[in-house]
C-alpha cells in the first residue's frame, strides 16, 4: 500500500497529529474539518450555517488540492453538538451537491468538538474508480 499526504495552505492546518487528507488506494480521505478559517487561523461562529459553510469550504480546498471536485464525495460523517442544528446544517450542506449527486451520509450528535465547534465534517473521496 501506498499513501499520500495531501497539504493546502487554502484549508486549516490541522490543530493536532492527523494530516488534512491522505490519499491510499483511490481514495482521500479528508479529516474531520471545524469551521476554522484558513486565512486567520479562527474560528468562525457568526451562525450554524456560515460554520457549516466553512467547513465545507476547506473540504473543497482540500479536494481541489488534489485535483478533485465535491462530485468526488462518496461518504461523509457530520458530528454536531446539538440535534437541533440537523436542518440548517442539513440545508448548508445540500448547497455543495447537484441534485440527486449527494454522498453516503452519517450524522451525529456528540456532547463537545475541538476548540468549541459546533459542527465537524469528515469526507471520504474516489480519486480512481
Amino acid at each position: 500500500m501506498s499513501k499520500k499526504i495531501i497539504v493546502t495552505d487554502k484549508a486549516p492546518a490541522p490543530v493536532g497529529p492527523y494530516s488534512q487528507a491522505v490519499e491510499a488506494n483511490g481514495f482521500l480521505f479528508i479529516s474531520g474539518q471545524i469551521a476554522i478559517n484558513p486565512a486567520t487561523g479562527t474560528l468562525v461562529k457568526e451562525s450554524i450555517e456560515v460554520e457549516t459553510r466553512q467547513i465545507m469550504e476547506n473540504i473543497k480546498a482540500i479536494l481541489e488540492a488534489r485535483g478533485l471536485s465535491m462530485e468526488n464525495i462518496v461518504d461523509t460523517t457530520i458530528f454536531i453538538t446539538d440535534i437541533d442544528f440537523f436542518p440548517a446544517v442539513n440545508k448548508t450542506y445540500a448547497e455543495y451537491f447537484k441534485e440527486g449527486g449527494a454522498p453516503a451520509r452519517k450524522t451525529v450528535a456528540v456532547k463537545d468538538l475541538p476548540l468549541d465547534a459546533r459542527v465537524e465534517i469528515a469526507a471520504i473521496a474516489v480519486v480512481s474508480e
